[in-house]
């Protein structure tokens, strides 16, 4: 098959998981367990993405150093030991994840969990086989800065022009467009159609199958593109 893309990187919360209930649970908890008022759950979505540190700074902008590295703290508290909020897979994401790996691509993620929480979410959800290289933002400059796709690529071998950036988050869409290749927007996360409209994917697709049946099509499609 002649495909436009060989490398399919996802972003994860929000695109693959939806734990977009408990990273706001998690979140409101640490603000109150630390006494900083809490700017509410659109502002709280709206940071979904970023790096955790990043997050927290423009959550909290006018909070000092000290008092955000205790929300830190005990936000990473709640999501790894006390929140017990389901995070399921969306519909369709495993067998759509197993269907593309043995049609032959290569599979990654580019998130803004930590090391730590994503080894574990990708343990627990039995995902990990499937992914050829994966980055966190502890490891590279938050989302959405260019630089976990630049080491993606960089580990597979795969050139921009042949890699597909996957998300819920204008992050996402920034930091495709940063590295120079495609970015596929999902509607069912965080960020709405017309802010992910603005940074121009190829599609903005309101279900995993959406997205699993668009690259069965292999992008090759504007009309579907440009009717999504």
């Amino acid at each position: 098959m002649n495909r436009r893309h060989e490398l399919i990187i996802f972003d994860w919360d929000g695109t693959l998981m939806d734990s977009v209930a408990k990273i706001v649970r998690c979140f409101s908890a640490a603000l109150a367990d630390t006494d900083t008022p809490d700017p509410g759950e659109a502002a709280i979505r709206h940071v979904i993405g970023l790096g955790l540190d990043e997050a927290m700074s423009a959550l909290l902008s006018q909070a000092d150093a000290a008092r955000r590295a205790r929300v830190v703290q005990r936000y990473r508290e709640h999501f790894l030991n006390l929140d017990r909020t389901d995070m399921p897979l969306f519909p369709g994401v495993r067998a759509g994840l197993e269907a593309l790996t043995a049609q032959g691509y290569l599979l990654a993620v580019a998130t803004g969990k930590a090391r730590r929480g994503l080894d574990r979410v990708l343990r627990d959800s039995g995902t990990e086989q499937l992914f050829c290289a994966t980055r966190c933002a502890d490891e590279a400059f938050s989302k959405p800065h260019p630089k976990m796709l630049e080491d993606i690529l960089e580990r597979t071998g795969i050139g921009a022009d042949r890699a597909l950036m996957v998300g819920d988050t204008s992050y996402d869409m920034q930091m495709a467009r940063h590295a120079g290749m495609d970015g596929l927007a999902v509607t069912y996360g965080v960020h709405p159609r017309e802010l992910l409209a603005e940074h121009a994917p190829l599609a903005c697709l309101d279900s995993f199958e959406e997205v699993y049946a668009w690259l069965q099509r292999d992008g090759t499609s504007s009309a579907a593109a440009a009717n999504s």
